[in-house]
């Protein structure tokens, strides 16, 4: 249970985009969030508000349905105006060729097996893309050197990001393995919280009380 919000860490995937609504893969790709994606964010930005969360920074990727999803969490919180800070290794996997395609599409193009090695293995690289290995190259030094100072310092931190930049930091914060990774999915304005253990050095997830999105959507 969570009893001190200081030293904390709020991960949280955007809400639906409209890719996410066809079932496209998007990648790099910059759509919008879909109404049910706006009400996502502004749900879990109430529910934010419901634990007591009062953020002293916020970082974003570069891309509009994260940011978006930051602007409306912000809102229902009553924290618009505090800084967010978006950077470019933050953004979500660059899936190459496959962006913009179905899954229909992509397997037909590409072959299923091909499309699935391209989607759940660790170090597999789609044409002209990232492997999730790749994406954690990037995603992990800048929460070394922005996110995890800024908690340990004594902060609350808001990260609003995309399903497999989230996933590549779950694998150091959680201890994932590159084929467990393969199966575990965050869905769209998922909450998931992290605070700092008392050595002060590694944080760890934080149980949330019943009725939580975190709760109601777990990471599977």
């Amino acid at each position: 249970m969570i009893t001190d919000l200081s030293r904390s860490l709020v991960l949280i995937r955007h809400g639906q985009s409209e890719d996410n609504e066809q079932d496209l893969f998007s990648g790099l790709r910059d759509p919008a969030l879909t109404a049910r994606g706006e009400d996502e964010a502004r749900a879990a930005g109430r529910e934010l508000a419901r634990l007591g969360f009062r953020f002293t920074h916020a970082f974003t990727s570069v891309l509009k349905r994260a940011g978006h999803t930051m602007e409306l969490i912000l809102e229902e919180l009553g924290q618009s105006d505090l800084p967010v800070v978006r950077n470019p290794a933050l953004n979500e996997r660059d899936y190459g060729a496959l962006a913009g395609l179905n899954k229909t599409q992509a397997r037909e193009r590409f072959g299923p097996e091909r499309v699935r090695i391209w989607r759940k293995s660790y170090d597999a690289v789609p044409q002209g893309g990232e492997s999730l290995a790749m994406t954690a190259a990037r995603v992990w030094p800048f929460y070394g050197r922005a996110i995890a100072p800024a908690v340990r310092a004594g902060g609350c931190v808001l990260l609003v990001g995309h399903g497999n930049a989230l996933r590549s930091m779950l694998m150091r914060l959680d201890g994932i393995d590159p084929e467990t990774i393969e199966d575990v999915n965050i869905g769209t304005a998922q909450i998931l919280v992290y605070t700092l253990a008392e050595e002060g050095e590694r944080l760890v997830k934080a149980e949330l009380p019943s009725g939580d999105r975190a709760g109601d959507r777990p990471v599977v």
